[in-house]
């Protein structure tokens, strides 16, 4: 049960930091209901001509009670205000018209992309601890000699088969010598395999069949050698770090998706920067509330086999629409754009998760 107040504390932060509540400060006579009955602004002197400063814009008759920090934390954390409810039903069934929307101004109604998208990205890794679906902090580093042990049986094993199998081959002739090849061919690649693994894992030389792994001028580089290194060493921390940083550096993945999305519409010049980053946004918003959807119907119960059947089926479809209706596109125009968008989807999820291990070098 320990993951549920750690959940509670990601979605209030996550929270927090899409809405940062206002600083209500400043000194002035209080009424007997708690509020502050100013005549001026208690920000910036200005005086008062309506329930809001027309200079500074903060409000006006300020609440001084406990009660009141109470409503500030569930608004805080929550977000539950009327921009809430407009942009979520938006967001869900018409995703471009949302961003089109917000694009050219519509902004008193809608919750600013940004702010959603942090609220969300929290909100996602919240329920993934309540849920359960952390990463394991029980891993154990693995026993380096055990492991070798291993490899040293399975490769005499190996070693043994491909020498009978060479043997019989002698006296073979016909289908029966074409099999006996095709099997020996088989055992050899196996051997291969374990040397290479011998060689990245222990960098020994595993003799002349084995292939040779450079990453890098000096074989892997410092750098590389200091993840493997940790990796080994404490898997549980490494996992651990991993999944913090994924939501720590969520952010990232908007300036890495921006420049496909840019070539998608290069030749359009009347589709900015801007245009791309609040498409983006907004598709990673959805995104993260669909994974939170899919975490609670695993945890019902949904089999694995379900819940990828309707994360591939809703993904790409939102993502189509949200292209159709955001940039004015034809049903082949957004068609092809999608189909590109899913092969760069993939590109930007791969340099995100380098990144990461990366950074759990330090």
């Amino acid at each position: 049960m320990s993951d549920i107040p750690d959940a509670i504390g990601t979605a209030s932060e996550g929270g927090l930091y899409a809405q940062a509540v206002s600083r209500e400060t400043g000194t002035g006579p209080v009424d007997e209901t708690g509020h502050f009955a100013e005549q001026a602004c208690l920000n910036c002197g200005t005086e008062l001509k309506g329930s809001h400063c027309h200079a500074c814009g903060q409000k006006a008759h300020l609440h001084r009670t406990l009660a009141a920090v109470g409503h500030d934390l569930v608004h805080g954390v929550l977000h539950l205000d009327g921009k809430l409810w407009h942009t979520l039903p938006l967001l869900v069934r018409d995703p471009g018209k949302l961003t089109r929307r917000y694009i050219d101004g519509e902004r008193a109604f809608f919750v600013s992309p940004m702010a959603l998208f942090l609220f969300t990205v929290f909100l996602m890794f919240a329920v993934f601890q309540a849920v359960g679906l952390t990463a394991p902090s029980d891993l154990q580093p693995t026993d380096a000699t055990e492991l070798r042990s291993d490899m040293e049986e399975t490769r005499s094993k190996l070693v043994a088969e491909r020498d009978d199998l060479v043997d019989a081959l002698e006296n073979a002739s016909g289908a029966q010598s074409v099999a006996l090849r095709e099997q020996l061919r088989g055992v050899e690649e196996e051997i291969d395999t374990l040397d290479t693994g011998r060689t990245v894992i222990f960098g020994d030389d595993a003799g002349a069949k084995s292939a040779t792994v450079s990453l890098g001028p000096d074989g892997g580089g410092a750098l590389m050698k200091k993840i493997g290194k940790k990796w080994r060493e404490n898997p549980g921390l490494m996992l651990y770090k991993l999944q913090a940083n994924s939501y720590k550096f969520s952010w990232l993945l908007i300036p890495l998706s921006l420049p496909f999305v840019w070539l998608l519409f290069a030749w359009k010049r009347r589709f900015k920067a801007y245009d791309h980053a609040m498409f983006v946004t907004y598709s990673l918003s959805f995104m993260s509330l669909m994974f939170i959807a899919l975490s609670l119907l695993g945890k019902a119960g949904l089999g694995a086999t379900w819940l990828f059947t309707i994360f591939a089926t809703i993904a790409p479809l939102h993502i189509y629409r949200q292209l159709r209706q955001a940039y004015g596109l034809s049903r082949w125009s957004a068609l092809w754009r999608l189909l590109v968008l899913l092969v760069a989807i993939f590109f930007v999820v791969l340099i995100f998760l380098q990144i990461l291990l990366l950074l759990g070098a330090f």
